[in-house]
């Protein structure tokens, strides 16, 4: 018969066992939600928490600073990044003023709330507004300057959102470059990136692909299920879903001009699950799917085939279908939730769905493994 000892030592190996198993289940299901406000009948965000844990995000992004969001997300350990609107780019520029909004709209939520990331502007360069363009740098480096003279920079990110368009090709993969009449701006946005350690966030729509091709492209490959895929002839890489062969085509765009080593952030995607007659794709069961299989590849720790070794960095897009957007139906429609904070439909990973009660347990069973190891730890000595 074992002895107390070593029967304790066995227990505690099965137990941190699990822990890390416990915590790499927690960790790899990581990922962001896109929380707009561009709606009238929106609930408090209070009330918003619940739903983001639901889906297991742990990093919201939001399209400006509100106070009131920044004061609710206090103490629940969930990452924020805030933003910062395009119009206050060319205000941006002066060190000063970027030094008055960041004591303003940052500083005071530290370290309750944790922001650790500040987007400056919102697809600037394929709105070709000169003005705007050409102050992005300058802002980014002075709100990057403001949080270094209060020592802030450590831990908050800057950063700006490019739209997906801002590439000239994107397939293959291998053949990724940015459009040539915005070459002018890159090397300058890619040194801040390089300079700051900072992520070059794109927003990813595979959705917007297909429609505008749906003869042309398989449906199963922009919503990432099973298909025949497609080969890049360059690299001899296996592709089986768009999203991640727009990824690969960013990097490669960034190599082509030096910058291998910055990371890459899809900063937005999603699909619509409502659209006009002329918005093909957009449906219930379709955006079901590519959210499903969105949240399940990183959950999975799935990577590019280009990059097998970088963990994938993705903001779902959006947290509600938010009903004072305008253009088209599915502008409205791309929400997980609807404003009464129902579901628009179900999100399943691989064994179940995603719920508020499954992360609940899911803390609980890790808080349980903590004591076990807490109370047998006292039994040795």
């Amino acid at each position: 018969m074992e002895s107390p000892r070593s029967l304790s030592s066995w227990v505690i190996f099965v137990l941190v066992s699990a822990a890390m198993l416990y915590a790499r289940i927690v960790n790899s299901a990581s990922l962001g939600i896109n929380y707009g406000q561009l709606g009238n009948n929106l609930p408090v965000p209070s009330e918003v928490i619940p739903l983001i844990q639901s889906i297991g995000a742990k990093r919201v992004k939001l399209f400006d600073a509100n106070p009131l969001i920044l004061r609710a997300f206090a103490n629940t350990d969930i990452e924020i990044m805030v933003g910062l609107g395009n119009e206050f780019l060319l205000e941006m520029r002066d060190p000063q003023n970027a030094l008055t909004w960041v004591k303003s709209n940052v500083q005071p939520y530290l370290p309750a709330t944790k922001i650790t990331g500040i987007m400056v502007g919102n697809e600037v360069l394929t709105l070709y507004n000169t003005d705007w363009s050409s102050s992005l740098v300058l802002a980014m480096q002075s709100i990057y300057d403001a949080l270094l003279g209060l020592g802030l920079h450590n831990n908050i990110k800057v950063t700006s959102a490019h739209a997906f368009s801002i590439m000239g090709f994107s397939y293959p993969p291998s053949a990724g470059a940015f459009k040539q009449d915005l070459m002018q701006y890159m090397p300058e946005i890619l040194n801040f990136h390089v300079q700051t350690g900072s992520p070059f966030h794109v927003n990813m729509y595979p959705y917007f692909a297909y429609r505008s091709s749906p003869k042309e492209i398989s449906l199963d490959y922009v919503l990432s299920q099973p298909n025949n895929g497609s080969v890049d002839p360059t690299t001899n890489l296996s592709y089986d879903n768009m999203l991640f062969a727009q990824i690969d085509a960013v990097y490669s765009a960034l190599s082509l001009l030096g910058y291998k080593d910055v990371s890459v952030c899809v900063s937005e995607t999603g699909w619509p699950s409502k659209g006009d007659d002329d918005e093909i794709g957009a449906t219930l069961d379709n955006a079901a799917i590519y959210n499903s299989n969105l949240i399940k590849m990183v959950a999975q720790n799935k990577a590019t085939p280009l990059r097998p070794n970088s963990e994938l960095d993705i903001y779902i897009f959006a947290l509600f279908n938010e009903n004072t957007k305008t253009g088209p139906t599915s502008e409205r429609n791309f929400g997980l939730f609807q404003p009464d904070k129902l579901p628009v439909y179900t999100v399943r990973l691989t064994d179940g769905v995603v719920s508020s009660s499954a992360v609940e347990i899911c803390n609980k069973v890790g808080l349980m493994l903590v004591l076990c190891l807490a109370s047998i730890a006292l039994l040795l000595n």
